[in-house]
């Protein structure tokens, strides 16, 4: 699954995502109205789960893509917006919670004083634009707009010190693109190119909206400036690796590095004066950057920050700025055809402003304690089969089995919400100021995370709201993190057999488990540090099996010609077959009590292998598709069902598929 860390570099080590009356939904844990009996199981399994389900239920207007997940959302946000609603109207502590998310949201969800505010809100720092005289002077500025929860040029957070997993450093990084991906800036052929002049008509589309006359030109400089930033950059599969991000510098040294850009003068702005290194890594792109700072005329430079500053702004403006913005990265970067309502936009801005503040009230309605305890059984269930698949692999040597049995041992699981709730009480919120609030939660959390840099890992914050349909596993503090909305029905559910919820929600508990365990994951110790536990011999052999995994989806074309990145998405690829096998094997561990019996004319076997394949079931627009394979390190659905069980033996005997049928491979990838 994915994952949401602190921004990019916390997102790539955390490894690990209404169609109208006619379509069928089903909140239960398997639904047989979702099969498609006229596809084979042994020839498609994704479609054989779900034909019936794609058939009914069209991707909705608002959305570039629709699958389980999103019909969780769905119903997340119409309970969510109760609770904002009830807080909206509420009489309640000034300044507590309930009164800063009710006034947070009845801000946002106020269309008609935004659209009277124009874009008045962002005018003095049009003005501080605008007298600009010098590259130190915008050196100067990017440094002020991080401090304030802008970031801009480059990407910056704090995260746990990689060779000291007990403490939290800054990490700076690569960053400062308008596109998801470098590659985006780089790619030659015909489409990309369309894109790219496509991107450029949006910028000078949206400087207009901010009365810039030249904005035609200035769009030219801007990507002239992103480009020279993006063919400094490492690219995705690069950037999975977590040795990329380490690289330990001190403030002298990263003064030397960037002459035109103080590291000094950067943490003395964040109110750090105190800090002595951080991680400075990706030495190309600093030097690109610095170098811009020296060469790029000023006026180019004021040009990129109004943009940049336009672009993070648009969604909290009014409706000119809002439609723009959702014309270029809704409509021609997902095909997306309408613009979310304005009640679930401000539910999302909420959710991104006062999140756990929100998540509090939430848990409360969906999420009580025997829940709770219910998934933390589940979760020792897996460990266990996790533990004894490990102990029967004849390739590992048994001092790098020590090792995992020492990661497994310490492993983590939070389930269901935090325990200690995050305190808001120093965030300012006013009732009619919509953009200014995003700028105070924007500059709260800005500050939040600076006071963590040199300071103990708080190993009970979660970097997930419990209202998130999704799950994660942090390396570095060894732990897999399970939110209340992902363990409700149907990937969760009480009233379903075993087969199906350790289909279910089962092989997504395994997917986290296995991505302590995958190349990235594998590369940190049971104690989160970045060390190699691995005899030399075993991870030689670790690398050949997994390189037979990269081959597969290598050769997977989900749209034009474009294939599937073997090494891209490999780290959910292996997590996707190990957690499977792990719920399997959890799930037979389970029958010896209490045996599952056949239901709806399916054995506990084939109902295992439907739930899991239910559970992704997804349908995507062409223009979401090609995103997600370009730039995504996760394969798109289809093949996160069909890659797994054609791997099987298990599957391949559930469903009597032979030797050769395209679920049932001859070569089949075994790992763990």
């Amino acid at each position: 699954m994915p994952a949401g860390r602190i921004r990019v570099l916390a997102a790539a080590l955390a490894l690990g995502g209404f169609a109208g009356a006619q379509a069928h939904t089903n909140e239960r844990g398997l639904d047989p109205q979702n099969f498609d009996g006229s596809t084979p199981a042994c020839s498609d399994f994704f479609a054989h789960a779900n034909g019936g389900w794609l058939e009914s239920n069209p991707i909705p207007a608002e959305y570039s893509q629709w699958s389980l997940d999103d019909e969780l959302r769905e119903r997340n946000l119409a309970l969510l917006r109760g609770v904002l609603d009830d807080a909206a109207k509420a009489t309640g502590t000034p300044g507590g919670a309930t009164q800063k998310i009710g006034d947070f949201y009845a801000s946002a969800i106020d269309e008609a004083a935004v659209d009277a505010a124009g874009y008045t809100p962002i005018k003095p720092d049009l003005a501080r634009i605008a007298a600009l005289k010098s590259s130190a002077e915008v050196a100067a500025l990017v440094r002020e707009w991080h401090a304030q929860g802008v970031p801009v040029l480059f990407d910056f957070g704090p995260q746990a010190d990689m060779k000291d997993a007990n403490t939290m450093i800054g990490y700076a990084i690569q960053g400062g693109l308008g596109l998801p991906d470098r590659d985006y800036y780089t790619r030659t052929d015909a489409k990309s190119k369309d894109l790219l002049a496509k991107y450029r008509a949006h910028v000078a589309r949206m400087l207009k909206l901010v009365g810039d006359s030249n904005a035609d030109e200035e769009a030219g400089w801007i990507l002239a400036l992103e480009t020279s930033l993006a063919e400094a950059s490492l690219d995705r599969t690069a950037m999975r690796d977590p040795q990329s991000y380490y690289r330990i510098a001190t403030l002298a040294q990263a003064d030397a590095q960037t002459p035109h850009f103080s590291w000094t003068a950067f943490y003395k702005e964040l109110g750090r004066d105190d800090v002595k290194r951080f991680s400075l890594p990706h030495p190309k792109f600093f030097a690109a950057m610095d170098k811009a700072l020296a060469e790029v005329p000023v006026a180019h430079w004021q040009a990129y920050l109004r943009w940049h500053l336009v672009d993070f702004a648009a969604p909290a403006l009014a409706k000119d700025f809002v439609e723009a913005d959702f014309d270029f990265h809704g409509r021609t970067l997902r095909g997306t055809q309408e613009l979310k309502p304005r009640w679930k936009r401000a539910i999302d801005a909420t959710n991104e402003a006062l999140g756990f503040a929100v998540g509090e009230a939430y848990v409360a309605k969906v999420f009580p304690p025997e829940a709770k305890q219910r998934a933390q059984t589940l979760v020792k269930n897996l460990e266990v089969a996790l533990r004894a698949r490990l102990a029967k692999l004849e390739w590992m040597g048994e001092a790098t089995k020590k090792a995992a049995y020492a990661k497994l041992d310490t492993l983590v699981p939070k389930i269901g919400y935090p325990d200690v709730w995050r305190d808001y009480s120093a965030l300012q919120v006013r009732r009619g100021a919509y953009f200014d609030n995003v700028r105070a939660a924007a500059a709260f959390e800005a500050k939040r995370l600076a006071a963590k840099i040199d300071k103990p890992v708080d190993r009970s914050e979660w970097g997930m709201l419990p209202q998130t349909v999704n799950a994660y596993y942090d390396p570095q503090q060894n732990e897999i993190v399970f939110p209340a909305a992902q363990l409700l029905p149907p990937y969760f559910d009480a009233q379903m057999d075993d087969a199906v919820n350790y289909g279910g929600i089962g092989s997504v508990i395994g997917h986290e488990m296995l991505h302590g365990f995958d190349d990235e994951g594998s590369q940190f110790d049971a104690r989160g540090n970045l060390r190699d536990w691995w005899s030399k011999q075993d991870r030689t052999r670790f690398v050949a099996r997994t390189g037979k995994l990269v081959q597969q989806f290598d050769a997977f074309v989900p749209i034009d010609d474009l294939h599937i990145k073997g090494k891209l998405t490999l780290g959910e690829n292996i997590a996707d077959l190990g957690g499977l096998e792990v719920a399997w094997d959890a799930w037979k561990l389970s029958q010896q009590a209490k045996p599952d019996a056949e239901r709806d004319g399916l054995a506990p076997a084939q109902r295992f292998f439907l739930s899991f394949a239910q559970a992704w079931r997804t349908q995507q627009r062409p223009e979401a598709l090609r995103l997600q394979v370009q730039s995504n390190e996760h394969a798109p659905a289809k093949y996160r069902v069909n890659g797994p069980v054609s791997n099987m033996p298990a599957f391949a005997t559930a469903f009597s598929c032979k030797a050769g049928d395209p679920m049932a491979r001859m070569e089949r990838v075994d790992i763990w």
